[in-house]
């Protein structure tokens, strides 16, 4: 028996046109997507919605918190197996984050894109697409967390990160790698994520900035965060969770404050510790109050602090 699928289109590459004149690629008028649907029909039911249309970029985690809504709103009403949502691959990890920590099912929910327009040569849209719908009414993709499904491999949102400008297999998951593998004759998993996080947000109500340390840098930046309205900071330090000494005036004045700080490696592998005791190493950065957040990206650990300080 064929599963229930709700689709969800945001925009993004996926539901863009290449233009032959001027060589840019643009939304379309009508999603191109559309057109496709028989296609997909023949994997699960499917019912859609159009959340918005927007180039990936433009998605800020209010439209983010707007998918949320509409997935709980959907499948409180109604039989559902799973959901897919098209999304631009810019910031598609990102809501695939939110999603994971906002929401709490236990159907699959699935994130899909494309790196071409679907009217350029090899256009990947309505293969990665039926390969997100087969992947969300696959049995065992219950209870993994939020997917990403790109290029035949199936990602955590938790640990996905788009790792090319330009390339199909651009998504990938440093350190971890995918959890499985789309194949023709089906879905097959050979792991699963240990633990979830679930943080209930009620509103995005909350503003918090991102560095990422380079060498040399200066407190100004950190010391205009909190003349900004700012409610948090997420820095990306180097090496093992390092920042240059000129940083812990900026550091002391922010968590003086009362704006927490949360400090992750710039590194794609390995995570940040508190390792080293000069100045600026992430010895002092603990004993200060600075906050370690293992294993996510600067982006991911930005979402995580963010919904934390909105759920509070």
């Amino acid at each position: 028996m064929k599963k229930n699928i709700l689709l969800i289109h945001t925009g993004g590459t996926i539901s863009m046109q290449l233009n032959a004149e001027t060589g840019g690629v643009l939304l379309s008028a009508a999603n191109p997507l559309v057109l496709e649907i028989d296609k997909i029909q023949q994997f699960a039911n499917i019912s859609e919605v159009e959340a918005f249309n927007l180039p990936s970029p433009h998605i800020t985690p209010e439209h983010m918190f707007n998918l949320k809504n509409i997935i709980v709103d959907r499948v409180n009403c109604e039989k559902l197996d799973g959901v897919v949502i098209t999304h631009g691959t810019d910031t598609l990890e990102e809501s695939a984050y939110f999603l994971e920590l906002a929401t709490n099912c236990t159907i699959p929910i699935v994130l899909t894109g494309a790196m071409r327009s679907s009217n350029e040569i090899g256009a990947d849209g309505v293969y990665n697409l039926m390969s997100a719908v087969r992947v969300a009414s696959d049995d065992e993709a219950k209870g993994k967390g939020v997917l990403v499904v790109l290029n035949d491999e199936i990602h955590t949102a938790t640990n996905v990160t788009k790792t090319h400008s330009s390339s199909v297999s651009t998504f990938q998951s440093p350190q971890y790698g995918p959890i499985g593998i789309v194949t023709k004759s089906g879905i097959h998993f050979h792991h699963a994520p240990i633990a979830r996080v679930h943080l209930p947000v009620k509103a995005i109500d909350k503003k918090v900035a991102m560095f990422k340390i380079y060498a040399g840098m200066e407190s100004d930046l950190l010391l205009a965060v909190a003349t900004l309205g700012y409610d948090g900071v997420v820095l990306e330090g180097l090496g093992q969770g390092n920042v240059p000494p000129a940083l812990i005036a900026g550091i002391r004045h922010l968590l003086n404050e009362g704006i927490p700080i949360v400090l992750v490696s710039r590194c794609f592998n390995g995570i940040a510790q508190d390792i080293y005791a000069y100045e600026g190493g992430g010895k002092m950065l603990k004993e200060l109050g600075v906050r370690f957040e293992h294993g996510l990206s600067g982006q991911k650990a930005r979402l995580k602090l963010l919904l934390e300080l909105c759920s509070n």
